[in-house]
């Protein structure tokens, strides 16, 4: 029986027997636990040598095989802080004005994503089937091909695959959807990636040929899919019940004195939109006095990639907006935005969606956004609260049909919806989240799991 190989930039730490992230890593552990294997890639080690060492640690626990490297300084600035993140990640959330191109940033992401297999390969077995995540190893597949690997090979891109325009604004862009063509069976987070990634190849590649779920390229065959990652809503409920009578949660509730509660949970990071929705949290202040000292706002915002200036300024900013508005509208009783920037155990993090009237989740951009899901599955079933959801977000296509839809870049129109969304009545509440629920069981992580590891296992013959 043939083996997962999990190949991701960062294997996730693991406490008491589970991953101590979410979506990827949860999707992943639940995989590989199933169905046995190795799971490939960073761990998190950075060297001070020129060269990262050449072992491969292994560690095995509960019928997975932990198999995990450590870059370089050198490699890290390069591939990881460079080109990973210093280009494709504005440009795949579509800011190519905050992106950057530097022709040794992208050959060292070549180096280390070819020094990653030659690391991989002695650990693999004729019949391994290889499961490739994000947007770190685009050219993986290529740099197995070229090793001699012949593997059957799955990628899946956990954020956003940018229109054919601003995929170009990468000067390599061809050359990186070349290396993308070299997977047998290639996965993203909605429709609209998918599309735009099938649209590039169309119009930017000659001689190719779109076809149903799948592109053909120089005579081979790559399937193409949109596979929605998604959560375990009963495991999301039992965790906002874990600590929704803690003395956090029990002051929480104390504080606000009847107030509405307002919820949103986001990395640090320029693609949440987080500026975009305080200055809308201002509008609705401004314009519905009625919610003056009636609503709370809490933004929590763990630290993200605190070495890159680009973080720190989004920092900053949001200081300096957080102190404006509770400058204007604080009283003697009430603070209207508390903006934090720690990490929260994740139980507690849903105990506070339990615990709200209004889950707040506004991305300028998103591959998928599990916090919109996780804030459904955390609603208590007899008094839900409302989603007010980017339409930019992948979740948006699940869910459009019980969330509020909003676009970030409107204030005024975000301010009424989050006016709505406080003064929605309990039946039509009720309605929305039974219909959210229904489509998060339905397309649940087992679900995402088996439909793209079918998908890799009937796509088209490896080469």
């Amino acid at each position: 029986m043939s083996r997962l190989i999990v190949i991701s930039n960062r294997v996730a730490p693991i406490a008491e027997g589970k991953p101590t992230a979410g979506g990827l890593a949860v999707g992943v552990f639940d995989a590989l636990k199933q169905a046995g294997g190795v799971w490939f890639g960073w761990n998190g080690e950075i060297t001070e040598g020129a060269t990262a060492p050449e072992e491969v640690h292994q560690e095995s626990r509960d019928n997975i095989t932990y198999a995990t490297v450590a870059l370089s300084r050198s490699d890290y600035d390069l591939y990881y802080r460079g080109f990973s993140n210093g280009t494709l990640w504005p440009v795949f959330h579509y800011r190519p004005d905050l992106s950057r191109y530097d022709r040794r940033e992208y050959a060292g992401y070549l180096r280390v994503n070819e020094w990653l297999v030659a690391r991989l390969k002695p650990l693999l077995k004729p019949e391994d089937r290889l499961w490739v995540h994000d947007y770190h190893l685009l050219p993986f597949a290529q740099a197995c091909r070229r090793a001699g690997i012949r593997n059957r090979i799955g990628f899946f891109l956990h954020i956003p695959f940018p229109a054919e325009q601003i995929m170009a604004t990468v000067p390599p862009h061809r050359e990186l959807v070349e290396a993308m063509c070299e997977y047998d069976q290639l996965g993203f987070q909605s429709d609209g990636d998918r599309r735009a990634f099938t649209d590039y190849v169309r119009r930017r590649m000659g001689g190719s040929r779109v076809v149903d779920r799948a592109i053909e390229l120089d005579g081979k065959r790559i399937g193409v899919g949109a596979y929605p990652i998604g959560i375990y809503p009963d495991e999301i409920q039992s965790l906002s019940l874990k600590h929704s009578r803690s003395k956090q949660i029990t002051n929480l509730k104390q504080g606000l004195e009847q107030r509405r509660l307002m919820v949103s949970v986001d990395r640090l990071d320029y693609s949440k939109g987080l500026l975009e929705r305080f200055t809308a949290f201002e509008r609705l202040l401004e314009t519905k006095a009625e919610h003056r000292g009636q609503v709370s706002f809490i933004q929590i915002a763990p630290p993200s990639r605190s070495d890159v200036e680009q973080y720190r300024h989004i920092r900053r900013q949001l200081e300096s907006a957080a102190g404006r508005i509770n400058g204007r509208f604080s009283d003697l009783s009430w603070t209207p935005l508390r903006y934090i920037n720690k990490s929260y155990d994740r139980s507690l993090l849903m105990s506070l969606f339990r615990a709200s009237q209004v889950g707040y989740v506004t991305p300028l951009r998103d591959g998928m956004n599990l916090v919109a899901k996780e804030y459904v599955a955390a609603q208590p079933p007899d008094d839900p609260g409302v989603l007010v959801l980017s339409e930019f977000a992948g979740a948006a296509e699940e869910l459009e049909d019980g969330a509020l839809l909003v676009n970030p870049y409107d204030t005024d129109g975000m301010a009424d919806t989050l006016h709505r969304a406080l003064t929605m009545s309990l039946p039509e509440r009720l309605e929305r989240y039974k219909t959210m629920l229904g489509r998060l069981n339905d397309n649940n992580l087992s679900h995402w799991r088996d439909r793209f590891l079918q998908d890799l296992l009937d796509s088209g013959t490896p080469t």
